[in-house]
């Protein structure tokens, strides 16, 4: 974890560094090409580093994982935040709209058969794409200061032992000092006019948004899923089955082959794995895959997997498009 850790960092750092020395000055191409290493590094950060930590996976120290999260407010995020999406909300209600604000957008795509159908939607399968870059974009710009007021308003900001204004200063400080060092100091420093270097911060968003949502999107949004319904019982939202098949129900694994897209996205193409283990360490999920292959099979359950990264995102933009038609379960 450590060498991936640095290597991550230093494809994030090493051309920032470049940056600011001034390398790709008067050659807009190779400077603009720093930015797209950034976005490369930022998401291998997101899904190597942070998102370990942030399970407590990463180290069996607690203040390892703790030191390590705040990798996330590094590149722009907030760990609160995201501990409440991701670790509370995606984890425990995958999958169920309403519920799971992975797959909440606002409605501008429909990923979900228990979402409104929108005229626009039978076009998404072509302009979801564009908002899958723009997805870090948003996210380190205004997401995070209207989230904390919706989980404020939720009561969800109680489990993590802090008040709304609280959050809101810290935000606001980690979202000063990430725009500082990078947007400040490059116009200060880089030799670039201001212009290029902000269409170099909206091209590593771009890149980076775009391969954290190809990572992500076909893990879940795809024919194979349930996309359960949750019905009221003992005052409570439930589902028909246990957490852990709905889990398994609800994601796809893909190109369990690939050694070198499982060492970049953190071991997320064994999501299966991920999500019925969220307390171990992404490097054990291949070995793990096997074993949870092998259970589904005796219980006569499905362990949905595409055989490689392509086939995944074919499958995916296929299921945009069904969704996009007035895909439901009951037209299955």
């Amino acid at each position: 974890m450590w060498i991936k850790t640095a290597s991550m960092l230093l494809l994030y750092f090493g051309p920032y560094a470049a940056i600011l020395a001034g390398l790709g000055t008067g050659n807009a191409w190779l400077f603009l090409g720093l930015w797209v290493l950034m976005g490369l590094g930022m998401s291998g950060i997101g899904t190597s580093v942070m998102h370990d930590a942030n399970h407590g996976t990463y180290s069996a120290n607690k203040r390892v994982n703790k030191l390590i999260s705040y990798t996330l407010e590094m590149i722009g995020g907030y760990t609160v935040n995201w501990k409440i999406q991701h670790n509370i909300l995606h984890h425990t209600y995958t999958n169920l709209s309403g519920l799971d604000e992975d797959i909440d957008t606002m409605g501008l795509i429909r990923l979900s058969p228990n979402q409104p159908l929108k005229w626009y939607h039978r076009y998404q399968h072509l302009y979801a794409w564009f908002f899958y870059m723009i997805m870090t974009l948003y996210w380190m710009t205004a997401k995070d200061f209207l989230q904390v007021v919706r989980y404020k308003k939720s009561n969800l900001l109680v489990k993590e032992r802090i008040s709304l204004k609280q959050a809101m200063w810290h935000i606001g400080m980690y979202k000063a000092l990430y725009y500082a060092y990078i947007i400040v100091l490059p116009i200060l420093f880089s030799g670039m006019p201001w212009y290029y270097i902000i269409a170099g911060f909206v091209l590593m968003h771009f890149t980076g948004g775009l391969l954290l949502s190809c990572i992500f999107q076909p893990a879940h949004i795809m024919e194979t899923s349930d996309f359960a319904v949750p019905h009221h019982a003992d005052g409570k939202q439930k589902v028909e089955n246990s957490w852990a098949v709905h889990e398994i129900e609800n994601t796809t694994n893909f190109a369990p082959r690939n050694h070198v897209l499982s060492w970049f996205a953190g071991g997320l193409n064994f999501q299966i794995e991920h999500h019925l283990f969220t307390n171990v360490c992404h490097v054990h999920y291949r070995k793990l895959a096997p074993i949870v292959k092998q259970t589904a099979k005796e219980f006569n359950l499905p362990y949905n997997e595409q055989r490689t990264f392509r086939k995944a995102l074919q499958t995916h933009a296929i299921m945009l498009k069904k969704l996009g038609q007035g895909y439901s379960r009951s037209s299955v």
